[in-house]
């Protein structure tokens, strides 16, 4: 028997070949067809096995939709600038946007210099970012550009102290007589009469009801969140023109949450502890829906403030045990210094429901830039509630206040990249 010639050969192949293309090609339809439909839970899934998840530097779903203009848009940023990735650079000319003592409006929390801080250092670094630089902070357009609208922060003390930094940049240019502020339970509002434009700040450290929704009294040890209780706080923001909320380290009791399922009313409460990330799932998950059903895209703007950091771990930044942020002066160098108290898990969650919701919000993503700031917390710098006591008089680390910050400082750069995001999308 001849052996087979090469053209045989190839000839057999390919008719072996085409007796299996409609299996072939019935499953890669198959393929294609369930990477259509489970695509976004698949690249969720691959997401959560990646060792070194980075959250995306913001979130803006609308960008999607080439043809929409975002509201107070006057010009987008580059594909390739991401402000939120950068360093810290020395600036004795622009910095600070104010001086403490021309801002009556900063709270004896966050007023350093007057409660002895020995240093100004930290007033002097800008933010720049690597690729691209930070549009300037222009308060007479953010003036004009909220003429007859509301501007609201909403969440906890941090989101506070950048409501308070935001009047302090725009201040100067409104006349004594036609600004004021006042403070109804929740709820402060500062007034800028000649232009009909309020900036406001709403307290609710979990966004949903909680037992620690008292604005002043609210030091609660065992704290409890009701599950579907968003519009409780809610119905205050409507009507709102810009929002921008954040919500974190009052989440972090443990690894655990207390959830209420019901009332605070019921005399029997039916209260089930969950991890801290799907309890924080769950409140991200009530954000956007709340978002979804009363701001209307085509006039409003929305933002999320990510977490911000704590320096009470000088082990994180190979410091000494037992040191914190007292006393400390210098920034971290390290760009990829991440500290243990920002839990990579949150950020997870993050941005599992940012990636997979299509509601228009904006992600300002301030944690690795504020993560090298352990020099700009308030300290030991701030008015004490309540009096010291002789041991913590000998050691100033174990009163020091590693979660909020000085003004100036930090958080007015938040308000820049908040700046750089509304009008520079």
């Amino acid at each position: 028997m001849k052996p087979s010639s090469p053209i045989s050969l190839t000839t057999s192949s390919i008719a072996r070949k085409a007796r299996l293309s409609p299996y072939l090609f019935t499953l890669l339809a198959f393929i294609l067809f369930v990477s259509v439909l489970y695509g976004e839970d698949f690249m969720c899934i691959f997401g959560q096995l990646e060792p070194n998840f980075v959250l995306p530097p913001s979130r803006t779903p609308e960008k999607n939709k080439k043809s929409e203009k975002l509201a107070f848009a006057i010009g987008k940023t580059e594909e390739s600038c991401d402000v939120f990735s950068g360093k810290w650079v020395r600036d004795e000319v622009s910095r600070p946007p104010y001086e403490e003592w021309e801002c009556p409006y900063i709270q004896p929390q966050l007023t350093c210099q007057e409660h002895g801080r020995p240093d100004k250092d930290y007033q002097f670094w800008r933010w720049q970012p690597n690729h691209c630089d930070l549009p300037s902070f222009n308060a007479s357009l953010m003036l004009e550009t909220l003429r007859g609208k509301r501007m609201m922060y909403v969440g906890d003390s941090l989101n506070r102290g950048m409501f308070v930094s935001m009047i302090c940049l725009l201040h100067r240019l409104i006349p004594e007589d036609q600004k004021s502020i006042r403070t109804n339970g929740s709820l402060t509002v500062f007034t800028a009469k000649e232009y009909n434009a309020t900036i406001e700040f709403y307290w609710a450290p979990f966004l949903l009801e909680s037992n620690s929704d008292d604005a002043i009294v609210h030091r609660i040890s065992d704290r409890v969140v009701r599950k579907g209780s968003i519009n409780k706080h809610g119905r205050h923001w409507k009507g709102v023109d810009i929002i921008i909320f954040n919500t974190y380290l009052w989440w972090m009791t443990g690894l655990k949450m207390n959830i209420l399922q019901g009332s605070f009313d019921d005399k029997e409460k039916n209260i089930v502890e969950v991890s801290t990330e799907d309890a924080y799932r769950m409140g991200m998950k009530s954000m956007m829906r709340w978002v979804k059903n009363n701001m209307d895209r085509k006039k409003t703007r929305v933002f999320f403030t990510s977490m911000s950091p704590t320096h009470a771990k000088g082990i994180d930044w190979g410091g000494e045990p037992g040191q914190n942020c007292y006393n400390q002066t210098t920034l971290i160098e390290d760009p990829s210094y991440w500290g243990s108290d920002c839990r990579k898990s949150i950020m997870k969650v993050i941005g599992e429901v940012f990636g997979r919701s299509k509601t228009p919000i904006t992600l300002l993503n301030i944690t690795q830039m504020s993560n090298y700031r352990k020099d700009a917390h308030t300290s030991i710098y701030k008015k004490q509630w309540s009096p010291l006591t002789a041991e913590q008089l000998e050691n100033p680390t174990s009163y020091a206040d590693c979660v909020h910050w000085c003004l100036p400082g930090l958080q007015d750069t938040w308000n820049e990249l908040l700046f750089a995001k509304l009008f520079y999308p």
